[in-house]
Parts: structure tokens; C-alpha cells; sequence
């Protein structure tokens, strides 16, 4: 993990210039996925090729290459062009710079896995993959892990085989656990859905919705951790093809 750290820091400093008010963490990285999804994402779509002539995510831009380049035009758009203006602060477009980079860094994956199925994938998502045990989509399954109906507009082929191969690799912040123990010594442990000065409310492992008054803990804090297991021994290649396959399908509507 440091190296490749250290390997990414040197991408950005070869892209362009990093002052020090342009120092980051992996939580601006996560932010610059975040906006990357609720805005670009319309546009580019989720692999960055949804622009002819541009392919954000192998890092091949029409207009600018460096880092400076890339804020410029995120926040100030390109007359002429459908590229608009956004309300970005400069940290903001920045952090999507940010994940525009370790995209193109990690990108390898296709669009679609060779000799993926759908089918197949769907017939191993519900069976042999248990993953209905944690995951909904298209309203059936558990509401213990994040609902997969629109994965397939969030989330990258590379992705996806990244969170069923090494789920430890990327933790996106509204996916952590989080775990509570009482000053009784019972511990909780869910997904954290709401907190505010004097309470927090989670979803157990059972679905059931606890609600917890601070002051009744001695322990209480988000587990680095992803819940999910890795499937690297316990699905095949093939079936991971599937299995990506079918969840790139989903797009927020029954497909059936």
C-alpha cells in the first residue's frame, strides 16, 4: 500500500504541479469519487468515455493534461463546448482531479468482462454468492450491505472486480461498519444511518434498527475494515466475469 502511495504522489507530480495547499489524503481522493458520481457521471459516465475523443479514465483529456489544467476547466467549463461551469471550490475539483488520476491509474478493466454473463452472473449472485444475505437490488435482499440496483452507473468493471477480489482495498466511507459497545458491555455493530449530538442509529447485522443514547457508551467508532469477504477463493474467474457482468446491467430500473 505505501509504494503504491508513493507511486500515485509521483503521477501527480509529473501531471502537474502540488503546492501546499494542494496536499491530500485518501478522504479527498474518496470526496473526488463522490462528486466524479453525482455530477460527471451524467456526462462521462462511469468509466470517463461517454464524451467522444475523451477517455477520463485511461487519462487521455482534449483539452489540458496537467493538474492546474484539469481544475481550471472542472469549475470553469470550455466555451464552446457542453463542458459547463460547476460550483466547485478549488479543493473540490482538486479531489476529482485526484480521482481522475488514480483512475487512469488503476484502469485495466474493460466495460465488460470477456465472456461475462448476465445470466449466469445473476444465477450466482442470488446462489452460489450468498449475496443476497447482505445486499438489495431491485427491491429483494438484505438492506445490511449498500443497495447494488444502480451499481452498474457508479460503479467501473476494475472496480467492481476490486471490492469481490480485495473488498479491504477501498472502504468507501458510507460503507464502513461502525461498532458501539455499552458501558454494559454490549457490543452493536451495523451500518451507521444516522448521529447527531446525543444519539446514533444503526442497522444490525439482523436489519433491525438500534437506537443508542451516547451517554450510555464507553465505545463507540467506525471499523476500517469492509464487512464483505473476499470471493478470490471462493468464486472462479469465470464466475467473477459473471457475477461483474450482471451487477454493470444494473442501472437503477428492474431489468428483468
Amino acid at each position: 500500500m505505501r509504494l503504491a502511495a508513493i507511486a500515485f504522489t509521483t503521477l501527480l507530480l509529473a501531471a502537474g504541479r502540488l503546492p501546499a495547499q494542494h496536499s491530500f489524503t485518501q478522504d479527498d481522493i474518496d470526496n473526488g469519487l463522490r462528486l466524479y458520481r453525482n455530477t460527471c457521471v451524467v456526462c462521462h459516465g462511469p468509466d470517463g468515455d461517454g464524451v467522444p475523443g475523451t477517455d477520463l479514465g485511461h487519462g487521455k483529456f482534449r483539452h489540458g493534461t496537467t493538474n492546474d489544467d484539469l481544475e481550471k476547466i472542472i469549475m470553469t467549463g470550455l466555451p464552446g463546448t457542453a463542458m459547463p461551469a460547476n460550483s466547485f471550490t478549488e479543493r473540490e475539483a482538486f479531489s476529482i482531479v485526484l480521482y481522475l488520476r488514480q483512475m487512469a491509474q488503476f484502469s485495466g478493466g474493460s466495460a465488460k468482462p470477456a465472456n461475462g454473463d448476465s445470466a449466469r452472473g445473476k444465477a450466482i449472485f442470488e446462489g452460489k454468492g450468498g449475496c443476497t444475505n447482505c445486499h438489495r437490488l431491485q427491491g429483494t435482499g438484505s438492506r445490511v450491505g449498500p443497495d447494488l440496483s444502480d451499481i452498474g452507473t457508479l460503479r467501473r468493471a476494475v472496480e467492481l472486480e476490486r471490492s469481490l477480489l480485495d473488498p479491504n482495498a477501498e472502504v468507501l466511507p458510507q460503507n464502513r461498519y461502525f461498532r458501539a459497545v455499552t458501558k454494559a458491555g454490549t457490543e452493536i455493530t451495523g451500518r451507521l444511518l444516522n448521529e447527531d449530538t446525543f444519539s446514533v442509529q444503526l442497522l444490525d447485522t439482523k436489519e433491525h434498527l438500534v437506537n443508542l443514547q451516547k451517554a450510555n457508551l464507553k465505545d463507540a467508532a467506525f471499523i476500517d475494515k469492509s464487512a464483505m469477504p473476499s470471493f478470490r477463493d471462493k468464486l472462479t474467474s469465470p464466475e467473477i466475469a459473471d457475477v461483474i457482468t450482471y451487477l454493470l446491467a444494473q442501472r437503477g430500473f428492474d431489468s428483468k
